[in-house]
C-alpha cells in the first residue's frame, strides 16, 4: 500500500483477502487499519479490514488470552459474524475448525468473549461500511445495525423495539444487542419477531 510515496505492508486475514478477487490491479481499496505494536513483537503490524466491526472485532479477540496478531490474523478464514455466533452459542468444535485455533484456545475464546459477541453475531457479508452518529440508545443501536451490519431500517426499528418493550431496563448499547441477537435466534423456531430477515438485506 503506498500512502504519501512511503509503502506500507498490510496483512489481509483470508476472510478479507477474498473480497478482492473481483478487483483489478490499480483499482483504489479502502481499508480499516489496525496497528499492532507490542513489547514481544516490537515491529508493527497493520491488519487490514473491509469495515469498522471487522477491525473491532479483531481487536476484541486479541483481548483472549495468548491469541497475538499472527494468529488472530490467520484464524479469519470465515466470515466475522459465523465466528461471533460460534462465541455466543458456545461452539467450541467451530471455532477449532479456524486456522490455528485448537480446543484450548477455542475454550479460551468462549470463556472470554462469550456474552461480548451480539453485536458481531448480528453481521452479515456485504454490509454497509458507514454509520450516523448516534442521539439516544435505540438510535446508537439503529445506527450500528443499518449502517455496519446491513439491517433495513424498518427491521432495524422493528427488532429494538420488540426488545426494548420485554426489556425496557436495558441501560447500555452492548445489552441491546446481545438481546436483539438473541431474539432473532428464535425467529427460526416461529416465535420473535415475524417477517424480519436477519441474515441482511
Amino acid at each position: 500500500m503506498l500512502t504519501n510515496g512511503v509503502g506500507y505492508e498490510v496483512r489481509l486475514p483470508a476472510v478479507v483477502r477474498s473480497t478482492y478477487n473481483a478487483k483489478q490491479i490499480d483499482d483504489e481499496v479502502e481499508l480499516y487499519i489496525s496497528y499492532q505494536q507490542a513489547e514481544k513483537q516490537p515491529k508493527p503490524v497493520l491488519v487490514g479490514f473491509n469495515s469498522e466491526p471487522e477491525r473491532e472485532f479483531f481487536e476484541k479477540l486479541l483481548t483472549v488470552h495468548r491469541i497475538g496478531t499472527s494468529t488472530a490474523v490467520e484464524a479469519l478464514t470465515i466470515p466475522i459474524g459465523e465466528i461471533a455466533r460460534a462465541i455466543e452459542e458456545k461452539d467450541v468444535a467451530a471455532l477449532k475448525k479456524l486456522n490455528g485455533i485448537g480446543e484450548r484456545a477455542a475454550e479460551k475464546i468462549v470463556a472470554e468473549l462469550h456474552g461480548k459477541m451480539g453485536k458481531y453475531a448480528l453481521m452479515s457479508e456485504g454490509a454497509a461500511l458507514s454509520a450516523a452518529e448516534p442521539e439516544d440508545l435505540k438510535k446508537q443501536v439503529m445506527s450500528v445495525l443499518v449502517g455496519q451490519l446491513g439491517y433495513r431500517s424498518n427491521e432495524a426499528s422493528q427488532m429494538i423495539d420488540e426488545v426494548l418493550h420485554k426489556s425496557p431496563d436495558i441501560s447500555s448499547p452492548e445489552e441491546l444487542f446481545e438481546e436483539v441477537y438473541r431474539s432473532s435466534k428464535k425467529l427460526g423456531s416461529g416465535e420473535g419477531i415475524r417477517g424480519i430477515n436477519t441474515g441482511g438485506p
